[in-house]
């Protein structure tokens, strides 16, 4: 994948493909000699490809020859894995126009830029202690063999996360390696718990079209994590058992991965800017060649066609190959249809609350006291009572002050007195920075109505206590009704667990409707993403901020980008129980056995809505709910999907054409021949009904096939539940297994019996239960009326 002035011989391509060194300078310096030069990712028609050709490499070559352009200078990336026959390069907007008129070229599409989206949640999840084996199958010691590969910002070899006491030789099969030519990540930093390490640059580098040929630095060859979101994610999806791991004594326990005895793999695709295409697509070209069983990536950017989102294109690849890849939601909650990477290949994974909390509190001087959360660790304020300041800036009128940005404080009106900063803007802990070096004592961090009554626990830099909405309104009414005498308390009331209700949908967590292909519930499931405890890098504190001078070995961090790893490391986990079973098998065991309700008994809760009547999450939050690792081990049926499934699914979605498939499938006989009469036919373990308003009292068939995973003889009966205004039935109703591994197809038709509006939507669920009684395999329904 690496350039060369000729391309090489077919032999040395693997050796060659991401070499890092005189040559990547050229390719890098390049975007800043050509004015207007941006990166392109080109999709090329496999089956196109000339016979004088003898490899993709030179049909690349042979690409930017033709629009005189040097590939030594302007190819940042070859691929022929993750995306059959493309290539990223650098090109002006001539180049581009002519390589669209080229019949080889399927489509071109500018390189995009991704932002990145413990202790407690292994017992959460319920999950077996690590030495034990689970069922016939000792999951535990035979997930050694399973691989993780995790694409992210980096990982901190020295974690004790990352440490490999106890485990056997690196699996046979592996072809990875750690980088050899990282001036701070030398190959013996890996072992037998991180078995590879690398770095991808190019996109980076080169800017997105920006030119930043600048950024070329130390850290761009290293695979070395600077910012601790990569480290952190690695360790929850496989890190080892670590005792008394805590957060500057916060959340204090064993910390270990959901899947301890894994393996590592960390490619380094990602910056504190975020990660671009182009690099994405690389670290997972190298990941599947590698040989990984599971791919995890907590990034991703905006809702593109499937036909040209590279994560897609890249995870379908995967898929081909029995991989099993998993990337989050998005951090765009509450906000409808906020969802990214929805490919039903890919395990959209959205995030919930764990029954642990971090409670503090802030008593005002008018005898109300607000509880809300924080994980300050320094001196404390001795339970004295100080002044209360809010919107002190150093402008009059401005609003600035409120949010507490940077340089807008007064300090002669803050010093020695606590700040109450409103949410959004800036950072947190940014406020909390700019707090502190204006003299204030302590912060008390208020919600505003569009976050809700959701709290985020930050290791701020001084005292500081975060509320939710309400608590906030009524904070700045106290402030505001007497700003010359209002004064508070904060105190710090350490861990709490067994915290009641939990699971609760986390607000951020981005949600459906599915605007690209409406047919298609997402996300699919819920995970542990709210005050996770992982582990983290050496080269930043807790906050981020440069002026944070700790360094702890564990930090506790919230956001789908802490939800994905631990479902990454789930799939692991029942991957070593079921070593044959498809990365659709997978999912659907994670799925069909999700639990909707929370430990009081009670439906999931979306924290987006403070009010509990009235706060009650949906599919479009949840997916099929939150997973439950052990239930999973032994769903009874699973919906399997397979590769040519998929392929019928992208001609039935529309907005690609059979060139294009061919092109992202590397399926050259991909002519769209057979194609499923409805995206909503795909094989899938939930359901998505649209209705057309125009026929809004017609009937809607889905057809679905099951596969018994369970005990011969099986038999299931069906039970659907939902709105008395859609009528359902099932045929048949019900199912008989003679044998493992028999298939059973079935029809469901759905009928709206009342009009529905364009932003009506309701929500059912369609079960599966065995005669036994051993087996509940539940698929939730969404019903919406469109055009």
């Amino acid at each position: 994948m690496l350039p060369m002035q000729q391309p090489p011989p077919l032999l040395l391509l693997s050796v060659l493909l991401f070499f890092f060194l005189a040559s990547s300078s050229s390719v890098l310096a390049a975007g800043a000699e050509d004015e207007g030069a941006a990166t392109y990712i080109v999709y090329l028609n496999p089956s196109l490809k000339p016979s004088p050709y003898a490899t993709h490499l030179h049909w690349h070559h042979a690409h930017l020859d033709s629009l005189s352009l040097d590939p030594s200078r302007h190819l940042l990336y070859s691929y022929t894995t993750a995306a059959p026959s493309a290539f990223a390069a650098r090109l002006l907007p001539s180049h581009v126009s002519a390589l669209r008129g080229h019949p080889a070229v399927a489509s071109v599409h500018e390189d995009v830029l991704h932002p990145l989206h413990t202790t407690r949640s292994p017992l959460f999840l319920h999950l077996p202690p690590y030495t034990v084996p689970v069922g016939d199958a000792a999951a535990t010691a035979a997930s050694s063999d399973v691989i993780v590969g995790v694409l992210d910002t980096g990982v901190w070899p020295e974690s004790p996360s990352l440490g490999d006491a106890g485990m056997g030789p690196v699996p046979a099969r592996w072809r990875g390696t750690c980088e050899t030519n990282a001036t701070d990540f030398p190959s013996s930093m890996c072992n037998r718990k991180l078995i590879g390490a690398r770095g991808f640059f190019r996109g980076f580098g080169a800017g997105g079209g920006n030119g930043n040929a600048s950024r070329s630095s130390t850290e761009l060859s290293s695979p070395r994590d600077h910012d601790g979101h990569g480290t952190h994610t690695a360790s929850t999806a496989a890190g080892a058992v670590v005792a008394d791991a805590s957060l500057l004594g916060y959340a204090h326990g064993t910390a270990r991965g959901m899947a301890p005895g894994a393996r590592v793999a960390a490619y380094k695709v990602c910056w504190r800017q975020g990660c671009f295409s182009s690099d994405i697509l690389a670290g997972m070209e190298q990941a599947i060649d590698d040989g990984v069983d599971v791919l995890s990536l907590s990034l991703g950017g905006g809702s593109y066609p499937l036909s040209r989102d590279p994560i897609a294109v890249g995870a379908l690849a995967a898929t081909r190959r029995g991989i099993v890849v998993a990337c989050s939601a998005g951090n765009s909650g509450p906000s409808p249809s906020s969802l990214v990477n929805t490919a039903p290949w890919i395990i959209t994974v959205g995030a919930g609350t764990l029954d642990r909390n971090f409670p503090a509190y802030a008593k005002l001087g008018n005898g109300e006291s607000h509880a809300g959360m924080s994980l300050y660790s320094g001196d404390g304020l001795d339970d004295e009572k100080l002044p209360l300041v809010y919107n002190r800036g150093v402008r009059a009128g401005s609003n600035a002050s409120k949010l507490c940005m940077a340089g807008t404080l007064d300090a002669a009106a803050v010093k020695g007195k606590v700040v109450l900063c409103d949410r959004g803007g800036n950072s947190r802990v940014e406020k909390g920075q700019v707090v502190k070096q204006a003299g204030g004592a302590g912060m008390v961090l208020a919600n505003t109505a569009q976050s809700g009554e959701e709290v985020v626990a930050d290791s701020h830099l001084l005292p500081a206590v975060a509320v939710g909405a309400r608590s906030g309104d009524a904070i700045r009414a106290y402030v505001e009704s007497d700003a010359d005498a209002a004064e508070v308390q904060l105190s710090f009331g350490g861990t709490a667990v067994d915290v009641q209700p939990a699971p609760v949908v986390a607000a951020f967590s981005s949600r459906g409707p599915n605007r690209q292909v409406p047919q298609l519930l997402k996300p699919d499931v819920i995970g542990p993403g709210v005050n996770i405890l992982a582990g983290w890098t050496g080269s930043v504190g807790p906050t981020g901020l440069t002026i944070d001078e700790r360094r702890p070995a564990f930090n506790i961090l919230s956001g789908t980008s802490m939800s994905c790893p631990h479902i990454s490391g789930l799939a692991a986990f029942v991957k070593a129980a079921h070593p044959d079973w498809s990365p659709s098998a997978i999912k659907s065991a994670l799925m069909t056995t999700a639990y909707a309700v929370d430990n009081t008994g009670s439906p999931l809760l979306d924290a987006a809505s403070g009010d509990a009547a009235n706060g009650t999450a949906t599919p479009w939050s949840f997916g099929s709910g939150h997973v439950d690792p052990v239930k999973a081990l032994s769903p009874g049926l699973v919906y399997d999907t397979s590769i040519d499934d998929y392929v019928a699914f992208l001609c039935a979605v529309g907005g690609a054409s059979p060139r294009q498939v061919q092109a992202i499938t590397g399926a050259p006989n991909a002519t769209c021949q057979r194609k499923l009469s409805s995206p909503s036919d795909l094989n899938y373990p939930s359901f998505s009904v649209v209705f057309r308003l125009r026929k809004a009292r017609g009937t809607v068939k889905y057809h679905r096939e099951l596969t018994n995973v369970g005990a011969a003889g099986s038999a299931y009966t069906v039970k659907v539940t939902g709105p008395s205004s859609i009528a359902v039935s099932v045929k048949p109703a019900r199912l008989v297994f003679k044998s493992a591994g028999d298939k059973a197809r079935y029809v469901v038709a759905f009928k709206s019996t009342a009009q529905g509006g364009p932003m009506d939507a309701a929500f059912g669920w369609l079960t599966w239960s065995s005669a036994d009684g051993e087996h509940d395999v539940r698929s939730p329904i969404s019903y919406t009326w469109g055009m």
